[in-house]
């Protein structure tokens, strides 16, 4: 049995430092403010500085012409982006690559353009998969190639599809690509959450390539289950941290509020909640990067967790703050709002708990236990 181990490695901290450090200097308070005044999708300086440092290309292959790290690390900057709402598409464009890259032929030309950060990807994925249809026309789509397919359906909300290049859509047992331009790139939706770029994919008898089968859907559904958990995990981390810091700040009836009990028992079940965010988040990362055959059910349980956990999370910070938490100067409705979306895309909790319940009947009936 591979073993492994809780804590991340020198090199990890090293990299979650450096990230922490990138987007402290360029995705700070005044950063995103800004950016919330633009009116632009997402940050396109920030966006050339995360690929000029490799982020993009952290788990693909060096073959392939990437970092040749694992998902651990793209989770340890996933929870970067999340402590900071970043405004870029980083796990829509990242989780594209990686199918792109596992696909049963790759497309190079593809591959390269979105780990150089040149193209951006996203990701169509629903919980109802019948919202979009796969056709064959049966003739072949070149010489020496498999049949030609098309795409028609509608699907969404889809972070960072109205700045994308290549949408990834995943129907009810296999994956497709389809190339978008300014004619077939949908425009952006309004958002609650600023931070991010949303809208509907639309298709109509769309040109597609065929990535692969369910092996590669369910491959993108654990990678984006996780990396939807470290996303969260870096908000309320962040949000923590805040409720915390604010308890000691603010005094009431000559006394910080944190000495109150009610408030040391809000903030002591945030911790509670956030250190089962990291635990469950870290082990599923680990159990992709691994080959573990527990990996679906891993990434399963890190949403389960991770979605209901930040709930509670959020409302914890907001009473903690008081009046100061509803206001738009204070950063918490960014994270409570960026939450809303994360706990929902790539499947919610009640969608992983039935998941995860299917899993493990099928390991009963087959008789080889739950453990």
């Amino acid at each position: 049995m591979t073993s492994m181990d809780f804590e991340l490695s020198p090199d990890q901290v090293a990299l979650q430092e450096a990230a922490r450090d990138l987007l402290d200097d360029r995705a700070g308070h005044d950063q995103v403010r800004a950016h919330l005044n633009s009116g632009r999708p997402y940050d396109e300086s920030l966006w050339r500085a995360l690929a000029d440092q490799g982020w993009l290309a952290i788990a693909l292959a060096e073959a392939d012409g990437g970092v040749g790290l694992s998902w651990v690390e793209a989770a340890v900057l996933l929870e970067q982006i999340g402590r900071h709402t970043a405004p870029v598409p980083f796990l829509p464009s990242l989780l594209a690559l990686m199918a792109l890259a596992g696909a049963d032929e790759p497309p190079s030309e593809w591959v390269g353009g979105l780990a150089s950060g040149e193209r951006l990807g996203c990701v169509g994925w629903s919980k109802h998969p019948d919202v979009l249809r796969a056709a064959s026309s049966g003739a072949a789509s070149g010489p020496g190639s498999g049949p030609a397919w098309t795409i028609s359906g509608r699907i969404g909300p889809v972070e960072g599809a109205a700045v994308a290049d290549i949408a990834v859509v995943v129907v009810a047992d296999a994956v497709f690509a389809v190339e978008l331009d300014g004619s077939t790139r949908p425009p952006a939706e309004a958002a609650m959450d600023g931070t991010r770029v949303l809208s509907w994919l639309t298709f109509d008898a769309a040109p597609a390539r065929r990535l692969g089968g369910a092996a590669l859907a369910a491959e993108i559904l654990d990678r984006g289950a996780v990396g939807a958990s470290a996303e969260i995990l870096g908000g309320s981390d962040r949000v923590l941290e805040m409720a915390v810091q604010y308890a000691k700040d603010r005094v009431q009836f000559d006394q910080p509020i944190g000495s109150f009990q009610a408030i040391k028992h809000r903030c002591a079940d945030m911790l509670v909640d956030v250190e089962g965010m990291r635990s469950s988040t870290w082990y599923a990362a680990w159990a992709i990067s691994a080959g573990d055959p527990d990996a679906s059910a891993a990434a399963s349980t890190a949403k389960v967790w991770s979605a209901d956990a930040a709930k509670r999370v959020m409302a914890s910070g907001l009473q903690v703050h008081g009046g100061i938490g509803f206001t738009w100067e204070h950063d918490l409705h960014l994270y409570m709002k960026r939450s809303q979306f994360d706990r929902l895309n790539y499947g919610d909790a009640g969608y992983h708990r039935e998941r995860l319940a299917g899993l493990l009947r099928s390991r009963l009936v087959s008789g080889s236990g739950i453990f």
